[in-house]
């Protein structure tokens, strides 16, 4: 996958070049939202960049309230991380990222990579499985060509 990756990007730094900077960083921003609505999505189906499911979360006893009623059944998880108030996108004329930046990549980085992480703040740890957040799949290398060649054809 990094190969093409670097492939795309010696392919696009010379179509990139030509233009003119405020044309440069309208590109690098609307290709980096792009990249942060296809990521917020794979969030919302709890699916990794490569298209493997999340694994389950752990099955906890204290969901039942009153008379045996569930209080929540099968809330996805990350569902404030992938809103554009976590998931954000930072451009320039010469680059972009988009990811967790703050207090709650911390939060993000453990969940993505699989870490031993607190509970609450004076309880147990606990080793969270990995679930991965970010990273680029054939279809974001394939969606960037696209952009790229839709907004310089313009």
């Amino acid at each position: 996958m990094s190969d093409d990756l670097q492939r795309l990007e010696e392919w696009a730094a010379a179509l990139i070049a030509k233009a003119q900077p405020a044309q440069r960083r309208q590109l690098v921003r609307q290709v980096a939202n792009d990249l942060r609505r296809e990521h917020a999505r794979q969030i919302a189906q709890q699916v990794a960049p490569d298209g493997t499911p999340y694994p389950a979360r752990k099955n906890r006893k204290e969901l039942r309230g009153k008379s045996g009623r569930i209080k929540r059944q099968k809330a996805a998880m990350f569902n404030k991380l992938r809103t554009n108030t976590f998931l954000r996108v930072q451009a320039d004329a010469n680059q972009a990222s988009v990811g967790f930046f703050g207090k709650v990549a911390r939060i993000a980085r453990v969940h993505h990579e699989g870490l031993k992480d607190k509970v609450a703040p004076r309880g147990p740890s606990f080793k969270y499985p990995a679930r991965p957040l970010l990273g680029f799949s054939a279809s974001d290398v394939a969606e960037l060509r696209r952009s790229l060649l839709e907004h310089l054809t313009k």
